[in-house]
């Protein structure tokens, strides 16, 4: 158990509160005792996520909500001394509403900013997009999910009809026969979610892993492929002709629930096996056992997360691992199927609900007149008054400074976690006006010409939705601090200073309500998800797509392809656990191929800079580490960066374990000390992202956007690497 410092209620009272941890999309769940001692982290055993286990960063959730590591009162930036300083509400929703009415007034209401986050309630998030759309009438809103699973989004609205990150509830991972595994360490990066892999191979099943790494997860796989990275859409469209050539493909599926097999079939046989060892690295015989064991078990499972996602081609990568499940009949049928294992808290619900450049509540499109009809009739507005879709996420914080003048950032910083980050930076203090809204004095609030501190996750009560689509409710736990207020507070102080104050209501359940009527019909429809119903059945969650009227996914209108509203332990599971199972969300009920060819990262090795860089997680920290870098326990696990190569390239660089080394890109410089190590490629340096300063490695990375989904190339760059 974990407390903080400060009682959170009177001496000799207690009171234990169900809820669920504030980082990863697994949200497990968590009760929260408050007393005489603090705040601390018990054991729920019965949410069936994680069956009450937690990793270090859930079990230390608590330490962040001391007031000594976190924001307790606005802060404006003083025109006297240009230093932060303490001022009342007042005056610092004042000052963002001027700021943001003089922006309107002087240049257009798209020279008005808005950047949301992955970590934001659906309240919070739904409100934002209201906000940006009908306050200051702006079309340029998006969010840091975009960074994150974008890519599997949009392949999966490509392929099925519908984006919801996991078809399937995570219990039915172990009862499959293979999981494919591409990009993800599960172990590191969402350890509880460990356990269905092990017991995928306790009942017999076979785990293949695809990383550049030997990473701790893929140490626990039957079969390890490490391509050179940038390559997994030639690995999976290798693998696909070898189901082709060897007689695998499952005819009858691919004739009667899907279209485009062709043109797919076409584009996977200029892929021979031979041809994608030389470019991924990944020898025959390799290639060759992966299918063995993919097309040897029942039923089957590729799960990707941000490996394969974070590249310029990401949305055809994964839509080459959808193929190969399409092709083989794993998906659309039970204990198969394709998934994304979507990283931030509530990055599924985050970009359902409106803060995405292009989408309106419910996952409705901005450019379907009767999405907008529906959602403007919802808000009471024309419309015509909507505007149109805005810059993606990198896109629009290229343009800061530029055509956006003045920018509200809630729940993000990107001054550490965007591509080209020294970039984004010197964009962000370009501005004429930022204000951030935050729970931490992040390195991106640190520009700010006005800081908002806002409620946490155990100070407020709001819905998230998991990896898995199910939707739960985060129940209030504690008090915060007297000076800070919710960011619906804050939205609603700014809109009523705009002229839009009865529109932004601040009571979560009552913006859900209003979700609600939003979402109707939609393909994210959460009309039959309500508080009360959420806070019953144990607070095991509901998944969408939920009608109105819908007790279980059985006969839900709108619930198509819907296992039933029984789960394999015989209790009944709100919504549509099951998606697909009788037809896909496409006009005409089938799956579509989409032919995708390999083609080369859009920054390859060269003389000047002949290494690859890869970059990811590492358990004890989170994303931006913007809330984990407060935490003593976390810092002592992980207290700053590193520069994981491999024993030949550093022996050629002449340097040991620990020696300060430089990573160089065409963007800028990173210095960290070196980690030697054999379980990464000898072509390939890895550098975790959580730290700002001389080790950023967001410095390194490049803006390279897939055309599809707006996602930056995280993953590979080209970099030289030297002794510091």
């Amino acid at each position: 158990m974990h407390s903080t410092a400060t009682p959170a209620t009177p001496a000799g009272s207690a009171t234990t509160t169900s809820t669920h941890c504030p980082y990863c999309a697994l949200q497990c769940g968590m009760g929260l005792t408050t007393g005489p001692q603090g705040v601390e982290v018990v054991e729920r055993a019965g949410f069936p996520v994680n069956k009450g286990a937690l990793c270090g960063k859930g079990r230390t959730a608590p330490a962040v909500l001391s007031s000594r590591v976190r924001l307790t009162e606005p802060l404006v930036r003083s025109r006297a001394t240009g230093e932060l300083t303490p001022a009342s509400w007042e005056e610092a929703l004042d000052r963002v509403a001027d700021a943001l009415t003089r922006t309107r007034a002087e240049h257009g209401a798209d020279a008005c900013g808005v950047f949301g986050g992955g970590g934001l309630t659906n309240e919070k998030a739904y409100a934002l997009g209201k906000f940006a759309r009908v306050a200051l009438g702006t079309s340029q809103i998006d969010y840091n999910g975009r960074f994150c699973m974008s890519s599997a989004a949009a392949a999966g609205q490509r392929a099925f009809g519908l984006d919801r990150g996991l078809p399937f509830p995570l219990e039915d991972i172990p009862r499959t026969g293979c999981v494919i595994l591409v990009g993800s360490n599960l172990a590191e990066t969402m350890p509880p979610a460990l356990r269905y892999l092990t017991e995928l191979r306790e009942n017999g099943g076979t785990l293949i892993v695809v990383d550049p790494r030997r990473t701790r997860t893929a140490e626990q796989a039957d079969l390890h492929l490490a391509p050179r990275p940038g390559t997994d859409l030639a690995l999976a469209l290798g693998l696909l002709h070898l189901v082709v050539a060897e007689g695998r493909t499952d005819d009858a599926f691919i004739e009667e629930r899907t279209s485009g097999w062709e043109e797919a079939r076409a584009a996977a046989m200029a892929h021979w096996p031979e041809h994608v060892e030389r470019i991924t690295g990944v020898a025959v015989p390799q290639l060759r056992n992966a299918v063995e064991l993919f097309c040897g078990a029942d039923a089957a499972m590729v799960l990707t997360a941000r490996g394969p996602e974070q590249q310029s081609k990401g949305t055809d990568t994964v839509g080459a691992w959808i193929n190969l499940c399409l092709a083989t009949g794993n998906a659309g049928r039970p204990l198969s199927g394709y998934g994304c294992l979507t990283g931030q808290g509530n990055g599924q619900g985050g970009r359902e609900h409106g803060q995405k450049a292009d989408q309106l509540p419910g996952y409705r499109k901005l450019t379907d007149p009767a999405a907008r009809a529906h959602v403007a009739g919802v808000w009471g507005v024309d419309p015509d008054s909507l505007p149109g879709p805005g810059r993606s996420a990198y896109e629009l914080l290229d343009a800061l400074g530029g055509d956006i003048k003045s920018l509200l950032l809630m729940g993000s910083n990107p001054v550490v976690s965007a591509p080209r980050a020294a970039h984004v930076e010197e964009r962000l203090r370009s501005l004429d006006f930022l204000a951030v809204a935050d729970v931490v004095l992040s390195e991106t609030a640190r520009l700010a010409d006005v800081v908002l501190p806002v409620t946490q996750w155990a100070e407020e009560t709001g819905t998230v939705t998991n990896l898995e689509g199910r939707v739960l409710l985060r129940q209030r736990a504690v008090a915060a601090p007297a000076g800070v207020r919710s960011d619906l507070d804050v939205l609603h102080g700014l809109a009523e200073r705009l002229g839009h104050g009865k529109g932004f209501p601040t009571e979560p359940e009552e913006v859900f309500e209003e979700l609600r009527r939003a979402s109707a019909g939609g393909p994210a429809d959460y009309s039959g998800i309500s508080y009360e119903r959420l806070r019953a059945d144990d607070g095991e969650g509901v998944f969408w797509p939920c009608p109105a009227g819908a007790e279980g996914a059985e006969g839900a209108e709108g619930a198509e392809g819907s296992e039933g509203s029984e789960g394999p332990g015989g209790g009944v599971v709100g919504g549509t656990p099951r998606l697909f199972l009788d037809r896909f969300a496409t006009g005409d009920g089938r799956a579509r191929f989409v032919p995708v060819v390999h083609r080369d990262a859009a920054e390859e090795p060269d003389a000047e800079y002949p290494v690859l860089l890869t970059t990811g997680r590492v358990l004890a920290q989170y994303q931006s580490g913007a809330q984990t870098r407060r935490v003593d326990e976390l810092n002592a696990a992980a207290p700053g960066p590193f520069v994981e190569l491999h024993p030949r390239l550093a022996a050629r660089l002449g340097v040991e374990e620990d020696d300060p080394v430089a990573v160089v890109s065409r963007r800028g410089r990173a210095v960290a000390p070196a980690r030697v190590t054999s379980a990464i490629r000898a072509d390939t340096v890895f550098m975790p992202f959580h730290w700002p300063g001389e080790g950023r490695a967001n410095t390194l990375t490049h803006p390279a956007l897939d055309p599809v989904s707006g996602m930056p190339e995280f993953k590979v760059c080209a970099v030289r690497v030297e002794r510091a």
